[in-house]
């Protein structure tokens, strides 16, 4: 097969393409289980295989996918075709930034595949996590898993022949109780990164009874819990919350794609200009972020994005100065054309698409937040005068350009004094993205920094879901408003 790709390949070359690449997925698997209040309620398996092309043909691209191989010549014509009735109508042409030529294998560390363990064996572990589970305030359980795995070639027209295969993991825990008002309130956990690997090593049961008794516990605790007031606070935002702050006002606010306009009729833009880089102040100096794809174990590091560029460590924002963006090989040529300035020094390595059927397009890495130096949890609480401590997404809500936020949470404990003195619930806060950054005020050490697993990104027309993650430390953020 790899031979023939490179045939077909050389061939679209003659016919005047000045770039051909191919996607090929020998397979891609899923199996997802779902327990609900002590019933298996889902159980599927998925596995499908095929082969994606990409022509690009005087500016302009085109695109064909099939799961049926046994005609490759009528799929390649089919892509170039495309690419030549577009570039009658292409109104920037593609240029590609330039990459190196790669020869090379990744596999994402995994010691045992979960596609070999059985299937009882898989509902055993949700049995025991419904049974722990189970317990006096809750209404309603889920616990839930999920694994994917496939196997992608790369190759180009450049020279370029990539080999990867990638085993994904996600598990997750739920507790739904209804207060004395008869509303609903929920305490999820979502496993972080632990360990070398990313196998079916790491569902371990001892972890997961632990935090299922964490959020049986937390729940409860909220069910009884008075409103959370509306005010201005410092607002102390744990992992379980920090991901999702990072994911919606940097991460996706800094695709290079939705910054130059190309996502404005689906998920929206970026208040964020080409004049911004190295100008705008983003966020206080005790922020520094960058999209970091050589995490060794973590569904945002990959080894090469589906343009071939290798995965990097990318600065985003420099202690508060907007420095770099999510970018790929086209986006790069276009912004730096329309700035009329190098901004960008090639491609970033973050183009992805999610399936063989679908092209790639600048997606988040593992988009991080470097730890600071003001201490631990405890030591950010006991330097807060008055604040909430707020953990768990329930509810979120962006502006169309990432310029502002509302985000909901599962539960808060509030801060007088440097002490913690009751849990609230139904929490709320929310913010303009410029002005609350730069009202970020404390970073937690690397002991409070934890890689949180992202399973379902979407963007893209059609929707693409990723897989990602964000390393995120505990942050505080001062005069902000809560409970509205």
């Amino acid at each position: 097969m790899l031979q023939q790709i490179k045939q077909q390949i050389n061939r679209i070359k003659t016919r005047g393409a000045t770039y051909v690449d191919t996607r090929w997925y020998p397979f891609e698997e899923t199996n997802s289980l779902m327990m609900w209040n002590g019933n298996l309620k889902n159980a599927t398996s998925t596995l499908e295989s095929g082969l994606g092309v990409r022509v690009l043909y005087k500016g302009a691209w085109g695109f064909s996918a099939s799961s049926d191989l046994s005609n490759l010549s009528a799929l390649y014509d089919k892509a170039f075709d495309n690419a030549r009735i577009a570039a009658e109508r292409v109104t920037f042409p593609v240029r590609l930034a330039e990459k190196e030529l790669i020869q090379a294998k990744f596999e994402s560390p995994c010691q045992i595949n979960p596609f070999t363990v059985s299937l009882g064996e898989k509902v055993a572990f949700l049995q025991e996590m419904d049974k722990q589970l189970n317990q006096p305030g809750v209404a309603q359980r889920i616990s839930t898993l999920n694994f994917m795995r496939k196997q992608i070639f790369f190759i180009d027209s450049e020279g370029s022949e990539i080999e990867k295969l990638i085993t994904e993991v996600f598990a997750g825990l739920e507790v739904d109780g209804i207060d004395s008002e008869g509303s609903m309130h929920e305490r999820k956990f979502k496993p972080f990164l632990r360990g070398d690997t990313r196998g079916w090593e790491t569902i371990d049961p001892q972890f997961f009874n632990e935090n299922a008794e964490r959020i049986v516990r937390e729940l409860n605790a909220t069910l009884i819990a008075d409103p959370c007031p509306v005010d201005d606070r410092s607002v102390i935002l744990l992992p379980g919350i920090m991901y999702l702050q990072t994911h919606e006002t940097i991460g996706h606010a800094l695709e290079l794609d939705r910054i130059l306009g190309y996502e404005l009729a689906f998920a929206g833009g970026s208040f964020v200009t080409l004049n911004d880089f190295g100008n705008l102040r983003y966020g206080s100096n005790k922020l520094t972020a960058r999209a970091d794809a050589t995490l060794p174990n973590t569904p945002g590091s990959f080894g090469f994005d589906d343009d071939g560029v290798p995965a990097q460590n990318n600065l985003l924002i420099d202690h508060g100065i907007l420095v770099g963006a999510i970018t790929g090989r086209q986006m790069v040529e276009e912004a730096n054309a329309k700035a009329h300035k190098e901004i960008f020094n090639g491609s970033s390595g973050a183009n992805r698409a999610t399936a063989f059927y679908r092209v790639p397009i600048e997606r988040m890495t593992n988009i991080n937040i470097d730890a600071g130096d003001d201490g631990t949890l405890e030591d950010i609480i006991r330097n807060t005068e008055k604040g909430i401590v707020l953990d768990g997404d329930r509810s979120w809500s962006i502006g169309s350009n990432r310029e502002q936020f509302h985000f909901g949470t599962e539960t808060g404990w509030l801060v007088e004094d440097g002490q913690i003195t009751k849990v609230v619930k139904n929490p709320t806060y929310k913010g303009a993205t410029v002005p609350f950054w730069n009202s970020l005020s404390a970073v937690g050490d690397s002991s409070t920094w934890k890689v949180q697993y992202v399973d379902n990104c979407g963007k893209g027309q059609p929707n693409q879901i990723m897989q990602l993650g964000h390393g995120v430390p505990i942050c505080r953020f001062d005069q902000v408003r809560i409970g509205e």
